[in-house]
Parts: structure tokens; C-alpha cells; sequence
């Protein structure tokens, strides 16, 4: 990384005191025009035969980078070194390159009738090609649309495990890349090596461009996961924060250590990530800015009222049968799958756990050989499992709140009683130091009793209720968060009986 800074400031410093050289070898614009920023890559462009909206394409940060890759290595061309070691120096060492065609006197510009007369070979076209499908793609998967797969079952039976969908970043407005130098068509890792796939020695501060509309109830939206800040290593699907109320913050800080059962655990440590880095998850919106969410017996309320639920949701029932199921029967003639039914038998495998709709439950309860259907209670855990993860709130999965959910520009009373319903979302999300001494909060050194929260929040919730680590589990989501909206499945195979034909091509409900 230190490598690699240092290349990308040296190449920065040779802008300014090599391009007005090369500028008077190319006798193509006065000398001067080397140091004036923007207006020297105008120029350069014009050296090198390429069309002015390249500057467009400067602007989109991570694609910038590879074009100018592109532009180093037409350079080089444009003054006669054309072997590959001349194009590799030109990508890896621009710096070097760009001192030898300012400052060694036997190296000429080519000129432009015999540089543009010249005949490609089939590597520079295939490399050509390859550069600007990679700049194509990535602005496409910025500003317009991006794939995602279901990894969980978090949204079943709504969105089922191996969809492929296309989100909309235009919905609610593309977000421009916050760490922009990373391995093209990769989040946070590069695949197979396993490696970290970006550096973060250039950061921008979070800027979104006008969508087509707003967050709406209902929508499948796609989120970085607003704990992922920080990772175990070896259990990057689970909450550090909650590993660490399990087992200690200092164990989750070593490379192993020893539960309470006496077991070893291996954490790998720990990794931290940038926001645009942070896992991508998919829930379905359910509280909006300003409303005030509760969960009564597992109907959701909104300001008191009650509201329609999803029809994909489902609860976990524990069913008693007289004699086994078939599960072939269940999958096939009830299109109740063994995927999300995570049944389990005990010894008399007569007893079956699995999350079910409405309608699956009336079916269940409908066959001669059960017993009885009944709905798995949810209680509260002493682990402190729920949001705000406080002694003092004692919610669950199926009773939970009443909570307010911020609203940009809204004040609130801030309070001890309240404060952990909001302190990350004071604290982390938008940035303060928020301290408490002596029974009085603190905001940035001074004493408070209320803030006005700078951004909207949303409260996400999974249509499968009880396998779902939503906003119930971690809390709200910021909309600095926020991605996209699911739109369109293009392909999805069950991870056991092959490609469901069905959902190919098909539109993510609304709800």
C-alpha cells in the first residue's frame, strides 16, 4: 500500500513537471498548457488523437484510474516506444515514463500521420478492448445497475436463495464510490486469494447523485450492513458487535481463544472496512423516516396502526407429525423447500421446525398425519441479541418498540433513557463524539439534552421474520447506506434441484 501511494504521488508530481516538456516536443500547444490542471489533459488528449468527453470519463472516480492507464501507455506510443516493456513502465512506473519522453533527447513524437497510419496488432486490440469493457462495466455497475445474488433466506419466500437480481442505483440515485481504487468487478475481496481488493490511502467523502425517487414501504432494498464496520475474520456473516457482548471484546481481538463450554474458537482476527466496503445486504423496507415502528405479537404498527404484511412472510412454526413427512411431497406438491424449512428431527422424527406463510401453515395443519402446528415464541435472550442491545430494553423479534425511526432536520430529547436507541447513530453515523460523565451527554465536548439528526434513517426488516437478522437485531439504516432497489431476477438456481425456470426474467415485487 505505502508502494503504492508513493507511485501515485510521484505520477502526480511528474504531471506538473513533465507535461510541459512533452507538450513543446509534440510542438502541439504552448508549453504553459502543461500546468494548468484539466485543461493539460485537453491537451494531452489532443496529442494522443483521443476525443474530448474522455474528460467525462475522468471524472467517475475508480474508472478514472484505469483510463489513465490507458493514456500513459498511448503516450509512450505517441512517441515511439511501443514494445511492451515500454507499455508496462507506462502502466506500473508512469512517472519514469513521463521523464524519459520529457527529458531524453532521443526519444521524438512520432507525429500524428504516421502514429494514426500505424497498423494494430491483435494483443494491443485485445487489450484495447478489454480496457475499455472494464471502464464501460464499471460506470454501468455505478450510475446505473448492478447484480446481486440472495445468499440467505433472510427474504424468503419472497426472494429465494440463488436468485440473481439486477439493483437499481438509479432509483434512489447513485452513490459515487467513497474508496475508489479497487480491483475492478469486486466489493471488498478479491476472490479465490482471498485478499483485501482495495487500498484506502484515497477516500471521498460520500456524495449522491438525483434518483428517480425515494425509499418506499415495501421496497427490496439493498444496504451495506451498518455494522460491518468491523469483521471477525472467521464469522464475516455475524455482528462483530455481538460476538464481542457474547464473548468479550478482547477475545475478539485475538487469533484464538477459549469459550466458557471450553471449547477453542479461531477468530482470525479482525478486519475493519469503509462504508462502501461493508457487506451488501438485501432486506425489505418497513420504517420510514419519522415514523415510529413497534412489532405487537408480530404484526407490525406504524404510529399505532397496523400494517399489511408482505405476503412472502413467515413465521417458524414447530410442527408434531404422527409419522415422518416426505419432504420430496413438501417441495414438490406444496412448494414448501427444503432449503428454507431447516427442519430438524429429533429422535422420533416426528418433530419438524420450519418457517411457513400463512398459507403453508393452513396446508401443514390440513394434513392427516400431524399432530399439531404451533408458532415458535420468541423471548428475550440474555445475550442482549435485540436492538438497542441495552439491560434496560427487553424487545424480541415478535414484540418490539415502540421506536422512532430519525428523520433528517427532526430534533429530538436526548436523554440517558433514549440515548441507546441512538448513540451509533449519533456516534457513528453521522460522525460526532458523543461522550457521557457524570449523567450528562456530551456532543462534541459540550453538554446536550438534544440533536438534530443530519440524515434519514430506515428500519429494514427480512420477510422470513424469525431467520432474520434485520434492523430488530443492529437498528436503523442510515441512508448513506443505502445502495439500490432489487428489480429484476435474470437467473436463479436452487442450490439443490437445479435452475427454477419460473423466476427467470421475472420482477421483484413490490409487495
Amino acid at each position: 500500500m505505502i508502494i503504492a501511494y508513493g507511485i501515485f504521488c510521484l505520477t502526480i508530481l511528474s504531471y506538473f513537471v513533465c507535461l510541459w516538456k512533452i507538450l513543446k516536443k509534440a510542438e502541439h500547444e504552448p508549453s504553459w498548457a502543461g500546468f494548468i490542471p484539466v485543461y493539460n489533459l485537453f491537451v494531452w488528449l489532443k496529442v494522443i488523437q483521443k476525443p474530448w468527453w474522455w474528460l467525462l470519463i475522468l471524472i467517475v472516480p475508480g474508472v478514472n484510474f484505469v483510463l489513465l492507464g490507458a493514456m500513459h501507455v498511448e503516450l509512450v506510443r505517441a512517441f515511439g516506444m511501443r514494445k511492451m516493456k515500454d507499455y508496462l513502465m507506462a502502466i506500473f512506473l508512469p512517472f519514469v515514463a513521463l521523464g524519459m519522453i520529457a527529458f531524453k533527447e532521443d526519444i521524438k513524437y512520432v507525429g500524428l500521420p504516421d502514429f494514426k497510419k500505424e497498423k494494430k496488432g491483435k494483443s494491443r486490440e485485445w487489450a484495447e478492448a478489454i480496457v475499455f469493457a472494464v471502464i464501460a462495466a464499471t460506470i454501468i455497475r455505478t450510475f446505473t445497475i448492478e447484480a446481486f445474488t440472495i445468499p440467505t433466506p433472510s427474504m424468503e419466500k419472497s426472494l429465494l436463495v440463488g436468485d440473481y437480481l439486477f439493483v437499481s442505483k438509479l432509483s434512489y440515485g447513485p452513490r459515487l464510490p467513497m474508496t475508489p481504487l479497487t480491483f475492478p468487478f469486486t466489493h471488498h475481496t478479491i476472490p479465490f486469494v482471498n485478499a483485501k481488493s482495495y487500498v484506502e490511502w484515497q477516500k471521498l467523502p460520500y456524495l449522491r447523485l438525483p434518483g428517480f425517487g425515494d425509499v418506499e414501504r415495501y421496497d427490496a432494498t439493498v444496504f451495506n450492513f451498518p455494522e460491518g464496520d468491523t469483521v471477525v475474520v472467521n464469522a464475516q456473516e455475524s455482528s462483530y458487535y455481538q460476538l464481542a457482548r457474547q464473548f468479550g471484546r478482547e477475545n475478539m481481538m485475538k487469533e484464538k481463544f477459549v469459550t466458557e463450554e471450553g471449547r477453542m474458537a479461531e477468530t482470525g482476527g479482525i478486519t475493519v472496512r469503509p462504508l462502501d466496503k461493508k457487506e451488501n445486504y438485501i432486506k425489505r423496507t418497513i420504517g420510514l423516516p419519522g415514523d415510529e415502528i413497534s412489532v405487537v405479537n408480530r404484526r407490525v404498527q406504524i404510529d399505532g396502526e397496523q400494517i399489511r404484511r408482505p405476503k412472502g412472510v413467515q413465521f417458524v412454526y414447530e410442527v408434531y407429525a404422527k409419522s415422518p413427512l416426505s419432504v420430496e411431497v413438501l417441495q414438490e406438491k406444496y412448494d414448501i423447500y427444503i432449503t428454507d424449512a431447516e427442519r430438524q428431527f429429533y429422535a422420533s422424527n416426528r418433530f419438524y421446525r420450519m418457517p411457513l406463510t400463512d398459507w403453508e401453515k393452513e396446508i401443514i395443519e390440513g394434513m392427516s398425519s400431524i399432530d399439531s402446528v404451533t408458532i415458535e415464541m420468541k423471548r428475550p435472550q440474555a445475550d442482549l441479541h435485540i436492538f438497542p442491545n441495552h439491560p434496560d430494553y427487553s424487545w424480541t423479534e415478535d414484540n418490539f418498540g415502540p421506536l422512532w425511526i430519525p428523520k433528517a432536520g427532526e430534533t429530538i430529547d436526548l436523554s440517558m433513557d433514549n440515548l441507546p436507541l441512538y448513540r451509533r447513530a449519533i456516534d457513528v453515523y453521522e460522525h460526532n463524539d458523543l461522550a457521557v460523565k457524570d449523567g450528562s451527554i456530551y456532543i462534541n465536548g459540550e453538554v446536550t439534552t438534544s440533536y438534530t439528526f443530519k440524515q434519514d434513517y430506515y428500519f429494514l426488516m427480512g420477510d422470513n421474520r424469525h431467520n432474520s437478522a434485520d434492523s430488530r437485531f443492529w437498528g436503523f439504516v442510515p441512508f448513506d447506506h443505502i445502495v439500490g432497489k432489487a428489480v429484476f431476477i435474470w437467473f436463479s438456481k436452487d442450490p439443490e434441484t437445479g435452475i427454477r425456470w419460473s423466476r427467470l426474467f421475472s420482477l421483484v415485487g413490490h409487495e
